[in-house]
């Protein structure tokens, strides 16, 4: 925990791969899952940039949503669609699904 200690003032940036290669490059004989048990005892973890997938955008514009408080009452009054990517063996294909909210609300499967 000592060597650990010492190597991660120096390169904070090191995760447990880098640390275990460090420290076998030092002559000791230690095992990645060894030293991952040990950095999380000490409370250590690399540092490093994050991901940053969720921001707000601060002058952005919020939409309402609309249909909260709306009863749907008739066919063709709501709808949505949705588009994924599908792989397959020989190539891909997009699969999209177009939604009337109406038959949904029926089957107990509306969210809100």
């Amino acid at each position: 925990m000592r060597l650990i200690d010492q190597q991660f003032l120096s390169t904070p940036f090191h995760g447990s791969r880098r640390m275990t290669a460090c420290l076998e490059r030092s002559g000791e004989t230690v095992n990645r899952k060894r030293v991952q048990r040990l950095m999380a005892k000490m409370g250590l973890e690399a540092i490093f940039p994050r991901p940053r997938t969720t921001t707000v955008a601060t002058n952005g514009r919020v939409y309402p949503y609309l249909l909260r408080d709306r009863e749907l009452t008739r066919v063709n009054e709501v709808w949505s669609s949705d588009i994924t990517y599908v792989p397959m063996r020989h190539g891909f294909m997009y699969l999209t699904a177009v939604i009337d909210w109406y038959n949904m609300s029926d089957l107990g499967l509306c969210m809100y």
